[in-house]
């Protein structure tokens, strides 16, 4: 089932829609042609084999992209690369070369896995970084040691000796549980509703042999589509629903998707013997839609490396436990490796950058000394100190609504991350401690918050001014740091086609109703469907041209459009969060809130939310709903 695909079920299933509205005759002829626009799109996806795609690649050569026939559609050579880089929060890839940077795109969407990735560019002498920003930023070394030490790790069990243990267990079976209605059940219930649409028409036929008349018509072209959209659905729910099968035994890894086959030979089950393996990386990774047939991102995969660090399988694991799943491979004497097993626990967290001692003094705190940052105990003593020789800078950031601190070293490398609850001291003590010690502390989300009650101030003593006549264009948005974000094009382009596609039902049904008196329903037609389409396109042009965007900066948020009017804007000072508003009464949408948690403005676009945050965090704009504990104006206060 995962080898052919209907092909064309769009363009058919339109083209079975117009042969149904059309007045053909006799009406055996009109139901045939329905019934073969329907049945086309299998009998093609069942005698033509799927279209490859084409796919990325990293080799000696560069980095490339090749299409199914072997041939290169675009190459980065390898020795124009000095660079990689990642980014830590959507995995996009940039590489830098002589003249500057390009942006290549994500790795899940270039069907790629962060570790075989860097792993690989390591084997052909490319340098990886992974950033914390949009690419040009700081570097986040947290995330690059993980890759390190997965990598190390795989390194160790590359070159250690593996005897394969005796087969003393069963053969463990992991099945991943359904997550809607049964496969069958959905499979039966969308044949069933395509026979009904399939008799339905039929019956129409026989009914009127001669031709059925125009409201016959109509009403078969909506069991047609009624039908073909079922079955569609139908079959992509029971693709999308393939359940994972693994069995597991020492001397081999048998994993299945799809349903059971009698016989072995058909079945098309991966095999991996436990030879060929030097150990498993079990984690987030990528898989091929079945529906697109694109990568896509999954929440839990595995990936089976050999013993030259190549990469020999992936094996989807989509709906298993990754906690059984783990288990049973380390018993089954296999060589398991997760990204987590790094990650520092809970109460250690944010403390895996320094020394073991500030993890092991009982109730230890950063105080800022006269000669820079130490770590106290409980009674006050500075147990560690960091001489201030040794500080580049101290920035206090917010993430996630809560207070943070990066430090960097002497040679602006930053060496250190932490949330500052769980160094036990507030934002406040240690910007005012640092800069009293003359330390290099830099706090922009406080400068700006600063900043705005300053202007806020000013312009309240100022007083009022003149106001606008009715004539004089909109007052533009001040000018400044900032960025503009738009609406995502996928909701773009969704509302183009809906336009376009209402104005066409409008034009169809039209042209049927009205048909009669302007010459027929197909003269009429004819000219009302081009004319349907040329209105959608142009009239969503026009609004497009002018829709809204909004703007962030450092003096707050504001929704403007195109041609520069200001639909609403708020300062930095009554901004209290920005983020998804997630209300059990309500559909979730972007909101603006005040410090007390109050709903101030709702924006009717979706933008980018990974840029939106972004953003907000580079110009100082809280991420997130306000506290609804304690109102907390920004920059948070811990």
């Amino acid at each position: 089932m995962g080898r052919r695909r209907p092909i064309g079920s769009g363009p058919f299933t339109l083209a079975a829609l117009v042969v149904a509205i059309l007045p053909l005759r006799p009406a055996g002829l009109w139901a045939a042609l329905i019934g073969a626009c329907a049945a086309l799109p299998w009998l093609l996806g069942a005698v033509l084999p799927r279209r490859p795609r084409p796919y990325w690649r990293l080799s000696a050569a560069g980095l490339e992209r090749v299409d199914p026939r072997g041939e290169v559609l675009l190459r980065y050579e390898r020795e124009r690369i000095e660079e990689l880089a990642l980014t830590a929060a959507d995995g996009r890839l940039t590489i830098f070369h002589k003249f500057g940077r390009t942006a290549v795109g994500e790795l899940a969407a270039m069907g790629f896995e962060p570790l075989p990735f860097y792993v690989t560019a390591r084997r052909l002498g490319l340098p990886v970084r992974v950033l914390d920003g949009d690419g040009g930023q700081g570097l986040d070394h947290m995330a690059e040691q993980r890759l390190a030490a997965q990598e190390a790790e795989l390194l160790a069990a590359v070159h250690e000796p593996r005897r394969l243990p005796d087969e003393r267990r069963e053969p463990t079976r992991l099945n991943a549980a359904p997550q809607g209605p049964g496969r069958r059940r959905v499979g039966l219930l969308g044949v069933l509703m395509a026979l009904l649409a399939a008799l339905v028409v039929a019956r129409m036929a026989l009914t009127d042999p001669a031709g059925p008349p125009a409201g016959t018509r109509l009403a078969a072209a909506g069991w047609t589509l009624a039908g073909m959209t079922a079955l569609q659905a139908a079959y992509r729910r029971m693709l999308r629903d393939r359940p994972v099968r693994w069995t597991i035994t020492a001397g081999r890894l048998v994993v299945q998707g799809g349903p059971r086959r009698r016989d072995r030979r058909l079945s098309r089950a991966l095999r991996v013997h436990a030879a060929d393996v030097a150990a498993l990386v079990v984690g987030p990774g990528v898989r091929v839609d079945p529906v697109t047939g694109q990568p896509v991102r999954c929440p839990l995969s595995v990936l089976a490396f050999d013993h030259r660090m190549g990469l020999v399988a992936r094996l989807p694991a989509d709906g298993l436990e990754e906690f059984q799943l783990v288990h049973e491979l380390h018993e089954h004497g296999y060589r398991v490796i997760t990204p987590a097993a790094r990650d520092p626990r809970p109460s250690g967290y944010g403390l895996d950058g320094l020394p073991e001692v500030f993890s092991q003094v009982p109730g230890g705190r950063l105080v800022v000394t006269d000669d820079g940052l130490g770590w106290a105990d409980a009674a006050g003593e500075v147990v560690l100190r960091m001489p201030e020789d040794r500080l580049g800078g101290i920035e206090l950031l917010t993430i996630g609504g809560h207070a943070w601190v990066r430090l960097y070293g002497s040679d602006g490398e930053e060496f250190f991350a932490a949330p500052l609850s769980a160094l036990r001291i507030s934002r406040t003590d240690l910007r005012e401690s640092a800069r009293k010690a003359g330390l290099p502390v830099t706090d922009a989300e406080y400068d700006a918050y600063l900043s705005a009650a300053f202007h806020g101030v000013v312009e309240a003593m100022t007083g009022p001014s003149a106001p606008a006549a009715a004539g004089d264009p909109p007052e533009p948005v001040e000018d400044g740091p900032g960025v503009l974000l738009d609406a995502t094009r996928g909701s773009r382009i969704g509302t183009y086609l809906l336009s376009v596609v209402m104005c066409e039902v409008v034009a169809v049904l039209g042209a049927l109703w009205l048909g009669d008196g302007l010459g027929g329903p197909l003269r009429t037609l004819s000219w009302a469907a081009p004319a349907g389409l040329v209105i959608g396109l142009a009239g969503y042009w026009v609004y497009d041209r002018n829709r809204d965007q909004l703007r962030i900066s450092p003096q707050g948020i504001a929704v403007v459009s195109r041609r520069g009017r200001v639909s609403w804007t708020l300062s930095r000072a009554t901004v209290g969060g920005i983020g998804i508003d997630e209300s059990v009464e309500r559909v979730p949408r972007l909101v603006v809130w005040s410090p007390a948690g109050r709903v101030l403005r709702q924006v009717t676009f979706p933008p980018d939310l990974d840029e939106l945050r972004r953003a907000c965090e580079r110009y100082g704009l809280p991420w997130g709903p306000p506290d609804a504990d304690r109102p907390a104006p920004p920059p948070p206060e811990l």
